[in-house]
């Protein structure tokens, strides 16, 4: 009898029956998501259980990704890490240029500190800071000026490069967290990147340099581009290591003073613009040539100028330059026509190297705040100011045709028949 009703039983793995095939089948993966959510209700914990029995159900839904990040949402306000790790990874996996959510991830492996998770919080930052490094303005939207592109593009970088160099520091790789400290810093001064600097050099015992670093971040804001320090713990580790070199906090005051002196006076050198920042009209900016020599636009004031404004990384400039150039020699001899092409770019230090490649032939100046005052918010940019300083041409972005004869014409109207006749 036993036998007979064992062998009767069916098994553990039998098939579901027609209807429930049926059931599965005609199931509406949309309909199914609004109600494992409405199921739910408030509670986040149950829409966690939810929505993984819903996955297991449903492993190819139209909304994975969606739900991926509700579970994402939802494990964080319980507080469930592990949770929100497993499926912000699973997110990237699925969408690998959503740079919010790898952020969301670095932070969560950050606290699980081991070195697997340290190395693969490293290796996302890495991945963003090659999309932010890799972008330009051309896609900036356009209600953002390009000023303000490029302030939160470099700060962006800036606390990118802080925080790998953070990771590395935690993993002991002293070399790698140092280059990407320095890296930040160079980028926009800020008072972390040279805390953390101070601290990698203090565990070295190399005790000059730390202190060097210390006064850097003492001086500095303490609320920067990258993030807060705490000054007063700033404070304590420079007055430790120079007890260390000094024996004594003696001359420790006039040491920050002068750092503080240093600061301001590179700041200044690194924004030379500054000075124009009172300015009324075009033809009272002082620009500089490659050189650092003044270019007073005062001494043009009369003239009809003549604006190109470009940057290194920008690709429509470099087809649109060489033409400007040719139209700037067809004036050569004009005395009543100047010509500048108008760099705009953040780092400087690229200029020359890329102007010595393309060995254009027309006068180079730094924008200083010209490309600002003039509202400059997309490159290239072409303009005519008249005589009396009035814009009476403007082309934003580089036409394939008829820009060079568009442009000629511009400056004969702008230069009037009286001189249109000394023109070649």
């Amino acid at each position: 009898m036993c036998a007979r009703a064992q062998n009767n039983a069916p098994p553990a793995s039998a098939p579901k029956t027609p209807s429930d095939a049926i059931s599965k089948k005609d199931a509406n993966p949309e309909t199914e998501l609004q109600k494992t959510i409405a199921d739910a209700g408030n509670d986040r914990g149950a829409l966690v259980r939810n929505l993984e029995r819903y996955l297991q159900r449903f492993p190819d839904a139209p909304r994975k990704a969606a739900v991926f990040r509700a579970l994402v949402e939802s494990c964080e306000q319980v507080q469930d890490d592990a949770c929100a790790l497993k499926y912000s990874e699973q997110l990237i996996a699925l969408r690998p240029d959503d740079s919010e959510i790898m952020m969301l991830a670095v932070g969560l492996l950050q606290k699980q500190g081991d070195e697997a998770s340290l190395t693969r919080a490293a290796g996302y930052v890495s991945r963003v800071l090659d999309r932010i490094d890799k972008s330009t303005a051309t896609e900036k939207p356009a209600r953002v000026s390009l000023a303000d592109w490029q302030q939160h593009h470099d700060e962006l970088r800036a606390a990118l490069y802080n925080l790998r160099g953070q990771i590395e520091k935690s993993q002991h790789d002293d070399a790698a967290a140092e280059k990407d400290l320095r890296m930040s810093y160079s980028v926009r001064p800020n008072a972390v990147a040279a805390e953390q600097l101070g601290e990698i050099a203090e565990m070295q015992r190399d005790y000059a340099t730390a202190v060097q670093e210390y006064l850097v971040a003492f001086v500095l804001p303490e609320d920067g581009p990258v993030g807060k320090v705490n000054r007063r713990e700033v404070r304590k580790r420079l007055g430790n290591v120079w007890r260390q070199l000094h024996g004594s906090e003696q001359g420790l005051g006039e040491a920050v003073l002068a750092q503080y002196d240093l600061l301001g006076a590179a700041q200044a050198t690194a924004n030379p613009g500054a000075g124009n920042k009172n300015a009324k009209d075009a033809y009272a900016f002082v620009l500089r040539k490659l050189d650092g020599t003044a270019v007073p636009l005062a001494g043009d004031r009369g003239k009809v100028l003549v604006l190109s404004f470009w940057a290194t990384w920008c690709g429509p400039c470099r087809e649109l330059e060489p033409q400007f150039v040719q139209v700037a020699k067809n004036y050569a001899g004009n005395t009543g026509i100047v010509f500048y092409a108008v760099n705009t770019d953040e780092d400087e230090s690229l200029v020359a190297p890329f102007l010595s490649h393309e060995k254009w032939d027309v006068p180079v100046v730094y924008a200083d705040g010209l490309d600002a005052f003039v509202k400059v918010e997309s490159l290239p940019t072409v303009m005519i100011l008249d005589r009396g300083g009035k814009i009476t041409y403007r082309i934003n972005g580089y036409p394939p045709e008829g820009f060079a004869e568009n442009l000629t014409a511009a400056i004969q109207a702008a230069v009037g028949s009286a001189a249109s006749t000394t023109t070649p």
